[in-house]
């Protein structure tokens, strides 16, 4: 499988946007799918993902309210819609996909896009 992130930019804080994650090559339809994080000098974390099992979507207590992450099978991708964002979360954002449901450890996932940056001005 392989992912391609899109979406990052410049937004302003309490305003939105809205990565996407394409998958290609096999379908991640039976995947659980997530949105990791990785700002500079720090560890990547977990942000939110969604099972292929109905579909659960589960987050960060950090992001929780703010963040919204769907999946559309259809067109094999995943997306983050991303509310009243802080200058905390500015990071390189990576969409990852693993066969364990609900899995929230890095070393679970197995297959990983490139970052996309979210700047976020105060």
């Amino acid at each position: 499988v392989q992912l391609q992130a899109s979406g990052g930019g410049l937004a302003q804080a309490g305003g939105s946007l809205r990565l996407s994650c394409a998958a290609s090559g096999r379908t991640v339809s039976t995947y659980n799918m997530a949105w990791f994080r990785q700002a500079p000098g720090t560890e990547r974390e977990f942000v939110a993902g969604i099972s292929w099992v109905a579909y659960s979507p589960y987050y960060s207590d950090s992001v929780k309210g703010r963040f919204t992450i769907s999946r559309d099978n259809a067109k094999n991708s995943v997306y983050l819609q991303m509310n009243s964002l802080k200058p905390e979360d500015a990071a390189v954002y990576y969409c990852a996909a693993t066969r364990k449901i609900l899995a929230r450890l890095q070393g679970q996932y197995t297959e990983w896009g490139q970052g996309t940056e979210v700047t976020v001005s105060s």
